[in-house]
């Protein structure tokens, strides 16, 4: 079990919740790691550049972003990026390249299993 500490978002209580559970039912430790960094201070989150994304991803990867995903740099190939929320400048870009920016909660739901997933961060 992953410590909240003092987290008042429910939100994000809950998204931490359901990795921590996934994790054990399906033994993928990815959706531990993203369970352990989004339980991390606010101020400790990620911030990812869609130049980045761009750096370490080839056609098609399907990547999560613990925190969020924001707009300076290109995107020059489609990639679904699943993050805690992403700006507008990045979600345009993202679309833009024929990519999908989604929730971690919709990724769950699609691949519960967490194969093929990376973290970029």
């Amino acid at each position: 079990m992953i410590k909240l500490g003092k987290k008042t978002n429910l939100v994000l209580r809950e998204l931490i919740e359901t990795l921590d559970s996934y994790s054990r039912k399906y033994n993928a430790g990815i959706w531990r790691a993203v369970a352990e960094e989004l339980a991390k201070p606010s101020r400790q989150r990620r911030a990812v550049n869609v130049s980045r994304i761009n750096r370490y991803t080839e056609p098609g990867d399907i990547i999560v972003v613990p925190g969020k995903v924001l707009g300076a740099g290109n995107l020059d190939h489609p990639v679904t990026v699943a993050a805690l929320s992403f700006s507008k400048t990045a979600l345009e870009k993202i679309r833009r390249t024929g990519g999908r920016a989604i929730s971690i909660f919709e990724l769950l739901r699609e691949n519960p299993g967490g194969s093929g997933v990376k973290i970029i961060g």
